[in-house]
């Protein structure tokens, strides 16, 4: 047992050298999600994988030392695969194997493999330890405005409009289950934002990698704006991959999602969540109805004399209460530093890799 628990210890030190790492905390929580993700001799195997993708051959020559066959490690990694706790990439008909960050990784790949412990698990490592982690450089995300509330005129860039990224940068567009709702669900603890669960979107390489997987299924761009447009409806935040070619698109709540559930707790989370606007409100359109301050989720309206007020600190420019405003008294202006995104994926990562050496 000892010897087990030692193997998930040697783990967390390897997966903690990523670029977004994996730290220790005090409870020891991260040894219990890695008992989900790992048996004690996939543990091991993942020791010899990093970041960049490796073959097979590549793969064992770093196992040799250990007591395993080729066979064994390649079927290992089969096993890995399957339970959504590595990368695996193919070409020219050659496969190739990487580590996966927690997030956004093993946890989206864990989508039918929930329990209830690791739902609990994964909430607790985010609280204690994940959240700062996943913040440290540069993050894999952002927030993007809800369509209704730009204004008509304004020119707004492709990566800030969720409609254009799903109409030029999509297909293939894959659909699945947000895995948050699904684990909340899970636990007893069910969306208050929207009765929808299939509200993920993968795009391109990363659909065909999901619908493969089984994770999702293959939709029309038609299906895809047509959940947008009910996601919007209900208030929902759209998420989209942090780069002007995104490879996914999220409609999350504050309630559910394992990133903003934990962000809203901190003093000031327009610090840590990237996005390009924030909302102002008109006091003397302002009627002081109270629906803005009902529709954040992250606690950024408040009623100050009959009027609302908004917060800096705490607006992440999502646009839902200026979208829903009976009085038209709220409007999204960009923030002076823009935050533009690298140009794709590719480019993130590399960001990623080179600002953790």
């Amino acid at each position: 047992m000892k010897e087990n628990l030692k193997i998930y210890e040697v783990l967390q030190k390897h997966l903690d050298k990523m670029p977004v790492g994996f730290p220790r905390t005090k409870s020891g929580v991260e040894l219990e999600i890695l008992k989900h993700l790992f048996s004690p001799k996939e543990a091991k195997t993942a020791l010899f994988l990093d970041i960049m993708p490796k073959s097979i051959d590549s793969i064992y020559r770093r196992a040799k030392q250990s007591d395993y066959t080729k066979e064994e490690v390649e079927d290992l990694l089969i096993k890995m695969v399957s339970k959504g706790s590595i990368h695996s990439f193919e070409k020219n008909g050659e496969k190739f194997y990487a580590l996966a960050f927690l997030a956004i990784g093993m946890f989206e790949y864990q989508l039918n493999r929930l329990s209830e412990k690791f739902v609990k698990d994964f909430h607790r490592y985010v609280e204690e330890a994940y959240l700062g982690e996943f913040h440290k450089i540069k993050s894999q995300i952002r927030v993007i405005p809800v369509e209704k509330s730009l204004n008509p005129g304004t020119s707004v860039k492709t990566y800030n409009d969720v409609r254009e990224i799903i109409k030029i940068y999509g297909e293939p567009i894959a659909l699945s289950e947000c895995i948050c709702k699904k684990g909340k669900d899970l636990i007893g603890e069910p969306c208050q934002m929207t009765n929808l669960r299939e509200i993920c979107f993968a795009f391109r390489g990363g659909a065909e990698y999901y619908i493969k997987m089984g994770f999702a299924r293959k939709i029309s761009k038609s299906e895809a704006l047509e959940i947008i447009e009910q996601a919007e409806e209900d208030s929902l935040i759209l998420q989209t991959g942090n780069s002007q070619k995104p490879n996914f698109v999220c409609c999350c709540c504050s309630c559910c999602c394992g990133l903003l559930s934990h962000e809203k707790n901190l003093e000031n989370p327009a610090n840590v969540v990237y996005n390009n606007y924030y909302a102002e409100v008109d006091e003397l359109s302002c009627t002081g109805c109270g629906l803005c301050q009902e529709i954040c989720q992250m606690d950024a309206i408040s009623i100050v004399q009959d009027k609302s007020k908004v917060s800096r600190k705490r607006c992440i420019g999502c646009g839902n209460c200026v979208s829903k405003c009976p009085s038209n008294a709220i409007h999204l202006s960009q923030k002076e530093k823009k935050i533009i995104p690298p140009k794709n994926t590719y480019d993130l990562y590399s960001e990623l890799m080179s600002k953790n050496r």
